[in-house]
């Protein structure tokens, strides 16, 4: 199956429904068949081609309130870690009281993103159109941008993040350093993975494993990457 024909076949899987609370559809996969040989903890690197396969021919919208705390359904996350090749900085978050998830509010993160949608998938493939959906949304760059993925991330330590799986993409704009866009939900700055070193104890979990992937040459990795994007900027 080539991969427009498994985006067009994602597409063709979304379903209106009539839920509760904000009736938001998300993208998913069973746990077992991402895993199909027991899950793992942390970052892995290899088989990402397997991966976005896998995910393009098995994943299914499902209402969020009913997947939310379902760990045998994986939601698919874009996960944004943007890194300025000027000054070799990341941007670092911390979210705020008014971010919508409460489970980690005041803790800091090394990613943006969010859940993959329906509408996602109008354009193609849904991981990319989540992947822009959110660049769009969650920041403020004023240059083009580019997005490779890096890795596929696990982890069930906590409930937020046992219920998740992040696709890791490392993001690079040309010129401009970038900047958080919901003020009232998130605070950013653009820190050296060793000024950020400090905040350490304080990141989400999926921070922690990300910085140690970061300082391990995630960059490096960018270069083979199976899947790259090229962001508009974000005005």
């Amino acid at each position: 199956m080539t991969d427009a024909t498994a985006a067009n076949s994602i597409a063709t899987q979304r379903r209106r429904r009539t839920v509760p609370f904000d009736g938001e559809d998300v993208l998913c996969v069973p746990r077992t068949t991402i895993f199909p040989d027991g899950a793992w903890h942390g970052l892995v690197t290899v088989g990402l081609e397997r991966v976005l396969r896998t995910i393009r021919a098995a994943s299914e919208y499902r209402p969020r309130h009913a997947v939310e705390d379902d760990p045998s359904m994986q939601q698919i996350i874009p996960y944004c870690v943007v890194h300025h090749p000027l000054d070799g900085t990341y941007l670092l978050t911390r979210r705020l009281r008014r971010s919508s998830e409460r489970r980690l509010h005041h803790l800091y993160s090394l990613g943006v993103g969010g859940h993959v949608n329906p509408g996602d998938g109008a354009g193609g493939d849904p991981l990319v159109g989540g992947l822009q959906r959110e660049w769009a949304e969650e920041v403020v760059c004023s240059s083009p941008a580019t997005a490779s993925l890096v890795a596929m991330l696990n982890d069930d330590s906590t409930p937020v993040s046992q219920v998740h799986l992040g696709l890791v993409f490392l993001v690079e704009p040309a010129v401009a350093t970038t900047a958080v866009r919901e003020l009232d939900k998130l605070e950013g700055e653009n820190l050296t993975l060793a000024a950020m070193r400090r905040h350490y104890l304080s990141m989400e979990s999926w921070s922690q494993l990300v910085f140690d992937d970061l300082v391990g040459g995630a960059a490096k990795r960018a270069e083979r990457s199976p899947l790259v994007v090229e962001l508009p900027p974000a005005h």
